[in-house]
């Protein structure tokens, strides 16, 4: 029997849903896991049957203010406690393999443990991803007061330079343990292991002249394991229905502008705040903390996120469309992938418009290509088990 570590970082709640996901059927691969996450999250976890035990981690809040501020967004003091706390639970829990989201101390300690270590991220932070022209501009302290077009060219002017500054705590923890720096490449950073599984739809990103232990697997599913709200059955069928939920790293302050907007251009909305709004009641709109997102996308015509790949991958996987509300760089370069693919709309979180999200999302429900597009991604993303995949390649020569 496989022993299996996974560790969520916890920065973000997708970093813990995706090793949940795959942590929850091990036992059907005859394999034992240990769940290791921040205690925060632990209440996500009431389907997962295995052993669990708390991460001592970074708080989400100031991971988030180091986004929106464009700073690194670990110290090397952090990483360095990172690394003690990764080998201490490595010496204790003695797996065969180390399955993480974002735990980037591993690529330091899971090469000093001597342990097999799959990294789980996306493939357009892969440095086999190719970027086409510019790299978008996210949101930063500056975005709102240059025009768009001069923004995004001295973005990308810095940005060399920016991510050098991003790399340099890990690398600085990777030469002081004697193992080989990444470069100064920010791509090799987030996703440097011996495994690098890329959850995303393989016809929407598609790699160039990457190795064999870099895969592109698909969606990793999961959706919170809260009930249906006591309203689910009330939903009108007479208008489009909007899935709003701007999650827990998108901007929160628009969850009542975004649903205002939708139920006056004619959709009924439902909205999952995330614990991050509190919008107004309103003709048409049920609003909860949260919901099962794969039911409230598959029972939507359109659905309104903040542009990250796990609210995204929700809408596809029910042939959906989706507009994304991005703010930050990761949300920005999965929606250029979706908007490219012809499944999805991508607006500025820091330029946000109402009229330009009613225009859009009526335009999309009315848009049969878009429909058809996404219903497509849909049939692709159900031909693959991609648990049964992941399993598959931990035991493969790939691994070894």
């Amino acid at each position: 029997m496989l022993r299996i570590l996974f560790i969520a970082e916890g920065a973000t709640l997708a970093h813990v849903a995706r090793p949940a996901a795959l942590a929850g059927r091990a036992a059907e691969f005859d394999c034992e896991p240990i769940f290791v996450c921040p205690e925060r999250y632990r209440g996500f976890l009431r389907d997962y049957r295995g052993e669990w035990r708390p991460l001592q981690a970074q708080a989400p809040e100031v991971f988030a203010r180091k986004l929106a501020k464009g700073d690194p967004l670990y110290d090397r003091a952090t990483l360095e406690q990172y690394v003690r706390d990764d080998l201490a639970l490595i010496d204790e829990v003695k797996p065969d393999v180390i399955v993480a989201d974002f735990r980037l101390s591993l690529a330091v300690s899971a090469r000093i443990a001597k342990v097999r270590y799959a990294n789980i991220s996306n493939a357009y932070w892969s440095s086999y991803y190719p970027i086409d022209g510019d790299w978008p501009m996210p949101e930063l302290p500056v975005s709102r007061i240059l025009p768009l077009p001069l923004g995004t060219k001295i973005f990308n002017w810095i940005r060399p330079l920016a991510f050098r500054q991003h790399c340099r705590p890990l690398e600085e923890v990777l030469r002081a343990a004697g193992l080989p720096d990444c470069g100064q490449d920010l791509r090799r950073v987030y996703t440097d292991s011996d495994l690098t599984l890329y959850a995303d739809v393989p016809s929407l990103f598609a790699l160039s002249g990457a190795p064999s232990n870099h895969r592109v697997i698909g969606p990793i599913a999961w959706s919170p394991p809260v009930p249906l709200p006591g309203w689910w059955s009330e939903l009108p069928d007479s208008q489009p229905l909007a899935y709003v939920t701007l999650g827990s790293s998108g901007k929160g302050e628009l969850a009542g502008s975004v649903a205002k907007s939708l139920c006056e251009a004619g959709f009924s909305v439902v909205l999952a705040t995330a614990g991050t709004a509190n919008p107004p009641a309103m003709s048409g709109l049920y609003v909860e903390k949260y919901l099962p997102g794969d039911q409230a996308a598959a029972r939507s015509d359109l659905v309104v996120c903040n542009g990250g790949s796990p609210t995204t991958q929700q809408a596809l996987t029910a042939g959906k469309p989706v507009i994304g509300i991005a703010n930050n760089l990761d949300q920005f370069l999965n929606m250029r992938a979706l908007e490219r693919g012809g499944v999805g709309k991508v607006l500025r979180a820091d330029r946000f418009d109402p009229r330009v999200l009613a225009s859009t999302a009526r335009n999309l429900v009315e848009n049969s290509v878009a429909r058809a597009k996404a219903g497509e991604v849909a049939a692709e993303i159900a031909r693959t088990d991609v648990t049964s995949v992941v399993y598959s390649l931990l035991r493969s020569e790939v691994f070894v």
